[in-house]
C-alpha cells in the first residue's frame, strides 16, 4: 500500500491539529494560587490540632494561636511545638490535591518560582471555622507532612501562641522520613535491642550517639515545648537600623539563631556600667594613653619605641605571660593589637611619625567613663561588609552574656546563618575575627591574664546592649 509523503509544513499542521492549544495546556498544568478570605473585622483565636501524617501511633500537638498570626510566624510555632529545628525548607498548602494551591517562601522566589508569598498572609485569611484545614510540609527530602485542623474557634485570641496538648516525641531530624522514624522508635522502645538496630548504624554505640540526647519516642514535655514556643515568638528588642537589616536577612534565609539571640532576655537587660567597672574595662587603653602622654615619636619603621612597648606590656600585665622581652612592637603582638584597636576606636592618631591622643580624648583621658562612652559610640568597627557583619554578631553574642570562651564559635554560627562561608571551604562557618571582637576582648581584660578571656563580663554585655539599642 502506497503511503503519502508529508512535507514539513503539512506535518506541522497535522500535529498542531492533534494537540490541544499550547496556552490551554499551560493553564492545565499551572498551579493555582491560594484563595484568601477577607480579613475579619474582629480577631479571634483558633485551637488547632497538628498531626504528623503517616506516623503510627500519631505524633500530634494541640496549639492555640491568634487569628491574625502571619504564616511565617505560624511556621515558627509549628517548628517549636513539634520539636523540629528549622533546618530545612517548608511550605503551606491549602488542600491535599495533586496540584494544590501553595504559598511560597522567600527562598522559592529567589529560585525563580512565581506565586503568592506567605509573608503577609494571616491565618484567618486561610481558615475560618471548625473543621477547616491547612497543610504544612517540612524537609522535602524526608517529606514530613502535617495536617492542621481547626478544632475550635475561640472568641478571643490567646495573648501568645501556646501548646495545650500533644503526644509522642518529634522524630529526629534527617532520620529518613516516616519509615526511618518507625525503625528508630521500635529500636529505642526495645531498649536498643541490637537485632532491631536500624541498618543506618554500624553499631549500637554509633546509633545511640547519633540520637538527640535523651530522645525517646513516647516522651513529650509540654512545659519544654511552651518554652520553645515563647522563645521563637518573642519580639526581638528594638535595634539600630543596620543590625535590623541583618536580622531581616537572617529571617528571609529561614535562620532562627539571630532572631533567638535578639529575643533572649539577657539582650534586653541593663546597659548601665558603674564607675569601678568603667575603670577596669578601660585600663589597657588608659595605660596606653598615660604612657604616650601628649604624644611620642615612632621608630623609622612606624612602631612604638622599645621603652614604650616595655612600659605598656608591664602596665597591663602582658609580661606575666608573654615569652620574650616584650620590648619590640613588631614582635609583641598584644601591644601592637592594643595600639591598632585604640587607633580604630579614635583614641589615638598617627601623624608625621608621632602617635598622640586624639583631640576628642586628650582632655578626657583621666575619665574612665568618658573614655568608655567614646568607645561605645565607635562600635562596631570596620568598613567592609565582612567586618561590619562580624562586628555586629560579636556584639549580639556579648549582649547575651555568652561566656567569652564561647564567643568565637557562636559568632561563626551566626555569620554562617547570614550566608558567610570559610574562604577555602564553602561548607564551613567563617572566621569570627573582626576589629570589634578585638576591642571586646581588650575590654574583658584578655591582655592582662592570657591570650583569651575565660570568664563572663556583665559590664561588657551592658556595653554591647547599649550599642545594639543605640
Amino acid at each position: 500500500m502506497a503511503s503519502e509523503k508529508f512535507e514539513a509544513p503539512e506535518l506541522q499542521k497535522f500535529i498542531a491539529a492533534l494537540r490541544p492549544d499550547a496556552d490551554h495546556l499551560d493553564d492545565l498544568w499551572r498551579r493555582p494560587e491560594p484563595q484568601l478570605l477577607p480579613i475579619p473585622a474582629t480577631v479571634r483565636g483558633f485551637r488547632i490540632r497538628i498531626d504528623l501524617q503517616r506516623t503510627k501511633p500519631p505524633v500530634w500537638r494541640r496549639v492555640e494561636v491568634p487569628g491574625d498570626i502571619l504564616l511565617p510566624r505560624l511556621h515558627e510555632v509549628i517548628q517549636a511545638a513539634m520539636g523540629w529545628t528549622d533546618s530545612h525548607l517548608h511550605r503551606f498548602r491549602t488542600s491535599n490535591d495533586r496540584n494544590a494551591p501553595e504559598f511560597l517562601t522567600q527562598f522559592d522566589l529567589d529560585e525563580g518560582d512565581e506565586g503568592m508569598l506567605e509573608d503577609d498572609v494571616r491565618l484567618d485569611q486561610v481558615i475560618a471555622g471548625e473543621g477547616d484545614r491547612l497543610w504544612y510540609d517540612y524537609d522535602f527530602g524526608d517529606d514530613w507532612k502535617h495536617l492542621l485542623r481547626v478544632e475550635k474557634v475561640l472568641d478571643a485570641p490567646p495573648p501568645a501562641p501556646v501548646c495545650v496538648g500533644g503526644k509522642l516525641a518529634c522524630p529526629p531530624e534527617d532520620c529518613g522520613g516516616v519509615w526511618g522514624y518507625a525503625e528508630l522508635a521500635d529500636w529505642v522502645r526495645s531498649d536498643y535491642d541490637d537485632a532491631l538496630r536500624p541498618e543506618m548504624f554500624d553499631s549500637t554505640a554509633e546509633g545511640r550517639a547519633w540520637l538527640p540526647d535523651g530522645w525517646h519516642p513516647d516522651v513529650f514535655d509540654i512545659d519544654e515545648t511552651n518554652e520553645l514556643i515563647a522563645s521563637v515568638t518573642a519580639e526581638p528588642i528594638p535595634v539600630v537600623e543596620e543590625l535590623g537589616s541583618l536580622f531581616e536577612l537572617a529571617r528571609n534565609r529561614g535562620a532562627r539563631g539571630l532572631r533567638d539571640a535578639l529575643a533572649h532576655p539577657s539582650a534586653s537587660g541593663a546597659t548601665d556600667v558603674s564607675a569601678d567597672d568603667a575603670a577596669d574595662l578601660t585600663e589597657p587603653f588608659r595605660a596606653l594613653l598615660d604612657i604616650l602622654g601628649d604624644g611620642a615619636a615612632l621608630t623609622g619603621a612606624g612602631y612604638l619605641k622599645p621603652a614604650a612597648v616595655e612600659q605598656i606590656a608591664h602596665r597591663i600585665g602582658i609580661t606575666e605571660w608573654w615569652i620574650g622581652k616584650a620590648n619590640r612592637e613588631d614582635l609583641t603582638w598584644p601591644v601592637w593589637e592594643l595600639r591598632a584597636t585604640a587607633r580604630a576606636l579614635g583614641l589615638v592618631s598617627v601623624r608625621k611619625g608621632r602617635i598622640a591622643p586624639t583631640r576628642a580624648i586628650a582632655a578626657r583621658r583621666g575619665d574612665p567613663q568618658a573614655i568608655l562612652r567614646h568607645i561605645t559610640g565607635r562600635l562596631p568597627l570596620g568598613t567592609t561588609p565582612a567586618e561590619r557583619h562580624a562586628g555586629w554578631m560579636a556584639l549580639v553574642v556579648a549582649a547575651n552574656e555568652t561566656p567569652a570562651e564561647l564567643w568565637e564559635s557562636r559568632i561563626s554560627e551566626l555569620l554562617f546563618e547570614l550566608g558567610w562561608r570559610d574562604r577555602e571551604d564553602p561548607y564551613r562557618a567563617p572566621s569570627p575575627d573582626s576589629p570589634t571582637l578585638d576591642a571586646l576582648n581588650l575590654l574583658t581584660g584578655a591582655m592582662r591574664v592570657n591570650r583569651r578571656p575565660k570568664s563572663l563580663n556583665t559590664a561588657v554585655a551592658a556595653i554591647a546592649r547599649t550599642v545594639i539599642r543605640a
